[in-house]
């Protein structure tokens, strides 16, 4: 990972920065679904579904899945694909690999 104006452009919109947050413990940060939900989709798929993340956040589909590609890109966050659905969670190493890089360079 490089600190480079991409990756800080990642993390300089607020519900960019909601969804980290919210993947970070979604048991505890995901209102809007059953916490049962939740447990069921991170030990079946480990992650949250797009849609889940769509209706905590109230905003459009194609914006979500736009921001969630967007963190993707810069390594925030891993995807994987299950039938048609697409479940999204923290790439943890790299919230270490960011915060040791910041740590040295800034």
């Amino acid at each position: 990972m490089k600190l480079n104006e991409k990756l800080f452009k990642a993390l300089a919109n607020k519900t960019r920065l909601a969804i980290l947050q919210w993947l970070k413990d979604p048991e505890k940060e995901i209102q809007v679904i059953s916490c049962q939900t939740v447990q069921y989709e991170l030990e079946n798929f480990g992650g949250i579904c797009v849609g889940d993340i769509v209706q905590q956040s109230g905003l459009a589909q194609s914006t979500i899945s736009s921001y969630l590609n967007m963190l993707e890109e810069v390594g925030l966050l891993v995807s994987e694909r299950h039938g048609k659905w697409t479940y999204y969670r923290r790439n943890e190493s790299a919230f270490q690999e960011l915060s040791q890089l910041i740590e040295e360079e800034l």
